[in-house]
């Protein structure tokens, strides 16, 4: 129970933190109404339909995985802050496990991230995709798995620096890429021998192909999914258990 309560009170810290700051939830959903409408619609001039899904449409799970990325990436900025105020510490010396702890953050940087999806994947009339209760809820599923691999991910790498514009740096460095290497704007199929490598190995590749099997699937085609989604699932569900674990060892070894 001690575990379970350590996990609820870091939850509902990161949470309350969240709802009082206004200005992230709005630029959390900016961006990917920017690059929707704004560089998907420019880019729809160029790319015809495929099979009656347009451009706009392909790339709508890829949008949801930039915004899955964005925030459960940055919601581990919330241990550099208490880093520096010394909140950690209090954190490190509680009766808890360093693995409870990487849980409890996961959640609240997961928990965040899906609200912030959810916003955006309501817009899917807009786009002219027609999705079911059953589309909506596995789309949804989907987005908490992958927001919480992504926030575990995050907070490995957090722990390895003490100071918000050196952990900023780094994170900007990392985001693009993964973003780009998704499959989230173009086929990972498509992408040349060595991206298509690099692509394999970012986390986000199978939740932007998972949220395609739900939300644009198509059977064949350059804009079909790559992998099956149990392929996907399987490996975003090996990888958040791993990204766990990495992180409670990091605490370790810095506690």
């Amino acid at each position: 129970m001690i575990e379970f309560n350590a996990i609820y009170v870091i939850v509902a810290r990161e949470f309350k933190k969240f709802v009082r700051e206004r200005s992230r939830l709005v630029s959390a959903i900016a961006r990917p109404l920017v690059w929707l409408f704004l560089v998907g619609a420019g880019m729809s001039r160029l790319v015809p339909p495929v099979d009656g899904v347009s451009y706009m449409q392909f790339i709508f799970p890829g949008i949801l995985g930039m915004t899955i990325l964005f925030s459960a990436m940055f919601s581990s900025i919330s241990i550099i802050w208490d880093k520096e105020f010394g909140f950690m510490k209090e954190i490190l010396v509680a009766p808890v496990s360093r693995l409870t702890i990487v849980i409890g953050k996961a959640l609240s940087g997961s928990i965040v991230s899906t609200l912030q999806a959810v916003i955006v994947l309501l817009l899917f009339p807009l786009l002219g995709l027609k999705l079911g209760a059953a589309d909506i809820i596995g789309a949804v599923i989907i987005c908490a798995l992958v927001s919480f691999s992504v926030s575990a991910f995050g907070i490995v790498i957090a722990t390895f620096y003490e100071s918000y514009e050196s952990f900023s740096a780094i994170m900007n460095f990392i985001i693009m890429p993964m973003f780009f290497l998704s499959g989230a704007m173009y086929p990972v199929k498509l992408l040349p021998d060595v991206l298509r490598l690099a692509a394999k190995l970012n986390p986000l590749t199978y939740g932007v192909d998972a949220l395609k099997h739900v939300i644009s699937p198509l059977a064949h085609g350059p804009m079909s999914p790559d992998f099956s989604l149990a392929a996907d699932l399987a490996v975003i569900s090996a990888l958040s258990v791993i990204f766990v674990f990495a992180g409670a060892k990091a605490f370790e070894r810095r506690g």
